[in-house]
């Protein structure tokens, strides 16, 4: 299954329920990044809720960041995604090790407490910024508690991610839904009961059930409308000049530096771990253009 995003409305537009399959773009992640199991679980499951939310942004030049500050071994966490289905992360330590907790990979035990920042520039003359603490540190809870508490939304997010004895991603993706303002009391309680009732987001995953699945279950007795589907897929915008333009940004001194030590430097793309390497002819054709006027 290809790695995609429904939207859809259900009880007449009293709620609005996205849900992704992510496997691909989650493995992407581990193979660049070369992640432990609990960091490519962590990573996934961020990943997963980004590029949901991303697709909630109306234009296409909307960018949505998740950044998770914490004091848990794994160090932090950043996600970025816009409106079409393109999302990229890192962890700050990818090789961080716990033992599990209750049978699964303790996620909350490599993040710790710490704060969740969601930043949406949205090409106003600042980006909004909302800011929560961290309930659980399993991302789902946490950017629950985010839309209530920073958005005023009610809303539920379940997010999974399953590793092969290989440690490879077998199955990733989530669900969110949300109630709008109007919401009628018997719609609520229908979709509480559904959710409380549903399996985990893995255990529909490893049965094969697609986003469309997910959500017959999360919204089961009510009419379901699905308005869009669009693919998901981890993408970089990093390019070799996005690198050098970044390189004359530390300043004159430090490329004179780097070009007295005689040797190569290698510049790595924190989103997607791409090594760009410059040679000392390069590092002074770039200090020459620092120089211009």
């Amino acid at each position: 299954m290809k790695d995609y995003i429904v939207r859809a409305t259900a009880a007449d537009a009293q709620i609005r329920a996205f849900a992704a399959v992510t496997t691909s773009l989650a493995e992407e992640a581990r193979s660049r990044h070369q992640t432990s199991p609990v960091a490519t679980a962590a990573l996934g499951r961020l990943l997963t809720g980004g590029v949901m939310m991303g697709s909630m942004m109306k234009n296409p030049e909307d960018v949505l960041t998740l950044q998770v500050k914490c004091d848990g071994p794994i160090g932090g966490l950043t996600v970025t995604a816009d409106a079409r289905g393109h999302v990229k992360g890192y962890v700050n330590h990818p090789e961080v090790m716990l033992p599990p907790k209750n049978g699964k990979l303790d996620v909350g035990g490599a993040l710790g407490q710490g704060i969740l920042n969601v930043i949406k520039d949205m090409g106003l003359k600042e980006p909004y910024s909302g800011q929560t603490i961290l309930q659980t540190g399993e991302i789902a809870e946490d950017l629950t508690y985010y839309f209530a508490a920073s958005e005023q939304i009610p809303s539920s997010v379940g997010l999974g991610v399953l590793m092969n004895r290989d440690n490879t991603v077998r199955c990733a993706g989530g669900f969110i839904v949300q109630v709008m303002p109007f919401v009628e009391e018997t719609v609520l309680r229908q979709l509480e009961g559904n959710i409380a009732g549903m399996k985990s987001v893995t255990a529909m995953l490893d049965k094969g059930h697609s986003p469309e699945e997910m959500l017959s279950q999360v919204l089961s007795g009510m009419e379901v409308e699905i308005t869009d589907t669009m693919p998901a897929m981890f993408d970089c915008n990093c390019s070799r000049e996005r690198i050098e333009k970044a390189i004359i940004s530390i300043g004159k001194k430090e490329i004179e530096d780097m070009i007295a030590d005689g040797k190569p430097i290698e510049v790595k793309c924190h989103f997607c771990n791409t090594a760009y390497e410059f040679t000392v002819e390069e590092l002074e054709e770039i200090l020459e253009k620092c120089k211009r006027p």
